[in-house]
């Protein structure tokens, strides 16, 4: 039996929640994954799994074993990017994660420069607005902004940004322009909803942090989404200010109700902080965060 094979499968199945999700994964025959998980528990006398038409679950015995996998096979991983040189010299592929647009406009920019000395170095970019998992998705590298919660993952501050109420200027033209977050009652409002609720805002006013109720007219799943139906006149969004930089600057969405946002969020760099950190890694932070922090200080971003 091969048994560091087996123990992959068993991981992979456990981290994908069922046998046939590792099989697409690792780009094997179901029949594969479900011998290597017998073999296994053969081989410890043991039951692993306990299998169900909807969901797999570990045993109790399954769980112990299946952390000692996970640190067997991170250990053998890190002494084999040791031995290729990936500890001695950047190279190799590093996988970056990012939000889309914050991505296109920032990071990637940064990492061309980046690839132009490193030529040993390969980047793959994953960009998405919802939130990856590094671990699972073998990513090196994530740009997080938002709060974090608290994780065995490293975070480095790279800067902030604003959330802000953005329209067209003939939208505000036609329906005038809100001047406290109360006026946001008698506008039409476009959600994007993974930054805000779809009834109602917060906002910074005397009171404190207060929730403004609003009548979301048109609520989208993207950024860009909001910000085109902004553009068109269909109402005022809440965005982050990076999302909207290239219109404010043309002068086809306006900001408003800038002295009452929220308190900015921070944007971070997160990675895993187990074991040695490759150089590609480390090179890429030490390359990457000064010239951020630069792009990000410059105003609306």
């Amino acid at each position: 039996m091969d048994r560091l094979g087996s123990m992959s499968v068993l991981v992979a199945a456990v981290e994908a929640g069922s046998l046939s999700a590792a099989a697409r994964r690792l780009g094997i025959p179901l029949t594969t994954v479900s011998r290597k998980v017998s073999d296994l528990e053969a081989h410890l006398r043991t039951r692993l799994l306990s299998r169900s038409s909807r969901k797999l679950t570990l045993t109790e015995a399954g769980r112990s074993y299946f952390e000692a996998c996970k640190r067997i096979l991170e250990d053998i991983n890190e002494a084999e990017r040791g031995a290729t040189g990936e500890y001695g010299a950047p190279k190799g592929e590093l996988v970056i994660t990012a939000p889309i647009v914050f991505g296109r406009l920032h990071v990637i920019p940064v990492a061309v420069e980046f690839l132009k000395l490193y030529p040993a170095v390969d980047i793959r970019f994953a960009l998405a607005d919802g939130l990856v998992n590094l671990l699972e998705e073998h990513i090196d590298l994530a740009v997080r902004i938002g709060e974090l919660p608290d994780s065995s993952l490293i975070a480095m501050r790279i800067g902030a940004i604003r959330r802000v109420v953005c329209g067209s200027p003939g939208y505000f033209a036609e329906r005038g322009m809100p001047k406290n977050p109360a006026d946001l009652a008698a506008h039409d409002c476009i959600t994007f909803q993974g930054l805000s609720a779809p009834d109602t805002w917060m906002f910074r006013t005397a009171a404190g942090q207060t929730s403004i109720p609003v009548h979301s007219r048109l609520v989208v799943n993207t950024a860009s989404a909001a910000i085109d139906a902004a553009i068109a006149g269909a109402g005022v969004t809440r965005v982050l200010s990076y999302q909207v930089a290239d219109a404010i600057r043309a002068g086809t969405l306006a900001i408003v109700l800038d002295k009452f946002e929220s308190a900015p969020w921070p944007i971070s760099f997160v990675y895993s902080g187990q074991g040695l950190l490759p150089l590609k890694l480390r090179a890429f932070l030490d390359f990457a965060t000064p010239r951020l922090k630069a792009r990000l200080s410059k105003g609306v971003t």
